[in-house]
């Protein structure tokens, strides 16, 4: 714009020239040098507006480059920052995974510590028992033993008392032995062991992924042993392995299972825990977090209770639910 305006400026000082030249005629050389000198002021200022125009295109061009290689710049960091987003995931998934691989080790050694002092309980039973046995026909052996009269005479009769104690007692101690180590009758002594063979293999298989061959083998205990004390356990871990298959709704259903069929058992508290999960894993978040804000209430201080906390935490649920506000 200054150009133009100096341009038009020197254009009406020419015109004014020209017109003082017509009204005041000077000398024909002076006139000449003027115009001539003007001429060269109007290419000058031609040429500067042209060097000018030749500046703004360039210092443009240079802008516009370093306006894309910005562009640039922040379309490659938000890339990488995508990429680390989701190497942050991936990390927290496997993360997530090895904590709850770890945690079913975990309840399996637990199992196999639980199985273990309930063998020592029945050993000690059996001792017990045993003791108690060996007492009876001692108490008897001297009980037969005290009326009898001299050697002579007495001698017969003691051989035969003794004879007859030692062999009523010895009925009474197969009776006894058959009948203690449950304590729930004599005739299941061998399916008791198979029944803890089973356990152990469908624990062993379990715990070293051979799922499809544990279901198996806990379905069985289930079947065939739904009354001793680890019947709850191969409940439950069916329902994890459906559960590390990624089959939520079994899951739930043998989760179930464990809460309605066995009120006493330990696994209570882990079984509705998982079931919280599962329904979380299908989308049912209103009965997850209900489930997993029953673990917190009903198992204070345990560790399934401070893992519904942070599941809870996780979805942005409170640990306890809101209270509706009535009308008054």
């Amino acid at each position: 714009m200054r150009a133009r305006s100096a341009v038009l400026a020197v254009a009406a000082l020419v015109v004014g020239v020209f017109m003082g030249s017509i009204l005041n005629p000077r000398p024909t050389g002076a006139v000449s040098k003027e115009i001539i000198q003007l001429q060269e002021d109007v290419s000058q200022l031609l040429q500067g507006q042209q060097t000018m125009r030749s500046t703004i295109d360039a210092n443009n061009a240079s802008m516009r480059t370093l306006l894309q290689q910005s562009l640039d710049s922040v379309n490659a960091l938000n890339q990488q920052m995508a990429t680390l987003q989701k190497n942050v995931q991936e990390a927290t998934a496997n993360s997530s995974s090895r904590i709850d691989t770890m945690s079913t080790q975990t309840q399996g050694i637990s199992d196999n510590l639980q199985d273990v002092q309930a063998r020592v309980g029945k050993v000690a039973a059996q001792i017990n028992d045993m003791q108690s046995t060996l007492q009876s026909i001692d108490g008897r052996i001297a009980g037969g033993a005290a009326p009898g009269g001299p050697p002579a005479g007495g001698a017969p009769g003691g051989a035969n008392g003794a004879g007859g104690a030692g062999a009523s007692p010895s009925t009474d101690n197969s009776g006894g032995a058959a009948g203690s180590p449950s304590g729930r009758g004599g005739l299941s002594s061998l399916p008791g062991a198979s029944s803890d063979t089973l356990y152990q293999n469908a624990l062993r298989d379990f715990t070293t992924g051979k799922y499809d061959l544990a279901r198996q083998e806990f379905g069985d205990y289930v079947l065939h042993f739904p009354s001793t004390d680890l019947a709850s356990n191969a409940q439950f871990y069916l329902g994890e392995i459906s559960y590390a298959q990624a089959d939520y709704k079994d899951a739930i259903a043998q989760y179930n299972l464990v809460l309605a069929n066995y009120p006493q058992s330990y696994k209570l508290a882990a079984a509705l825990l998982k079931k919280g999960f599962a329904e979380l894993e299908m989308g049912m978040k209103a009965t997850g977090t209900k489930d997993l804000r029953e673990v917190v209430r009903r198992f204070p201080g345990a560790d399934e209770a401070r893992r519904a906390q942070a599941k809870l935490k996780e979805i942005g649920a409170t640990t306890t639910a809101p209270r509706s506000s009535s009308p008054h």
